[in-house]
């Protein structure tokens, strides 16, 4: 009988990020701001790649569905976060929690993804330049993007279907400001010695090989530099990774940083952590693009001058 009522969960509370009623103004602000800025930087940079012909190619391809994933990823948690606190609440359904583990494993993943296929282009570019063209061609670039979201998809369902099973005890308080998977597994009331076995499988297969890959693409992007005799040749061939780099430093420099700490058992702590990956890194993509990119930066100012003469 207890284990049944168990099973009628409709709801969790989210701790969020703090439960000082001064700081929730703060935090509406701070994160809509955010919010609103990941949007508008991300949407530009899109659109600066579709309406300029010189951005059409392989790498602004997968810059624009990057900066796609992002808005998406931010969307996931942010906008159920203002909402909770300006209704001063903190619950959120138990099919709202499933579907918001489910989009954010699929747009997290798809984020180590797509900066893995941006560091092989940057391999084929520097390592073959002669073959880039052949190697990087239209019909390989629009298939690499449907197969990344095929597999993320299979792994982000089996991680639902697998939840559902679970069963939770009424009012369990997850102690985060979304739903993670991480979080909701140690609030659970029954077993979950599958689900853990499967978070370590598609750990696996959504970040550690995404990252093996893109150490791998630049240890011979290192190597092939090595043989260039020039410092401007060397110079040249790794600034057009410069932007990549620095966003793949943010991206995994925060999310390792967050799950190998060993204060990453401390909810509050956790939280701000997950901040700097699931908020912060999404709202500075388009600025390092921007700034470092000299093709983005010009893209941008055509596209602004466009939009003055309209």
């Amino acid at each position: 009988m207890e284990a049944e009522n168990h099973t009628r969960v409709s709801e969790f509370f989210l701790q969020g990020l703090s439960d000082d009623p001064e700081l929730q103004p703060l935090l509406f602000g701070l994160f809509l701001f955010m919010y609103l800025v990941t949007v508008l930087g991300n949407l530009l940079i899109i659109l600066a790649i579709l309406s300029d012909s010189h951005l059409h190619t392989p790498m602004y391809f997968f810059l624009s569905n990057l900066s796609s994933v992002d808005i998406c990823f931010i969307s996931t948690t942010i906008p159920k976060m203002l909402l909770n606190i300006q209704a001063h609440s903190k619950d959120i359904s138990y099919t709202g929690c499933l579907i918001q583990v489910y989009f954010f494993m699929i747009f997290a993943g798809m984020d180590g993804f797509l900066l893995t296929v941006m560091a092989y282009d940057r391999f084929v570019a520097i390592c073959h330049p002669l073959r880039y063209t052949i190697i990087m061609n239209p019909r390989l670039c629009g298939l690499l993007v449907p197969v990344c979201w095929f597999i993320i998809f299979c792994v982000s369902l089996i991680h639902v279907l697998l939840m559902r099973q679970l069963t939770f005890c009424p009012g369990t308080e997850i102690p985060h400001f979304f739903c993670e998977v991480v979080q909701i597994l140690k609030v659970a009331c029954s077993d979950t010695l599958i689900n853990n076995i499967f978070l370590y499988v598609s750990t696996a297969i959504l970040g550690v090989f995404p990252l093996l890959g893109i150490l791998f693409s630049y240890s011979l992007i290192v190597s092939s530099l090595m043989r260039i005799s020039s410092a401007a040749g060397k110079h040249k061939a790794f600034s057009t990774c410069g932007s990549h780099l620095s966003v793949v430093s943010l991206y995994y420099g925060t999310s390792l940083g967050l799950y190998f700490s060993p204060s990453v058992t401390h909810s509050s702590q956790s939280s701000i952590g997950s901040v700097m990956y699931t908020v912060v890194t999404p709202m500075l993509n388009p600025f390092i693009y921007s700034l470092r990119n000299k093709d983005v930066k010009g893209a941008l100012g055509r596209l602004h001058s466009r939009a003055l003469c309209l």
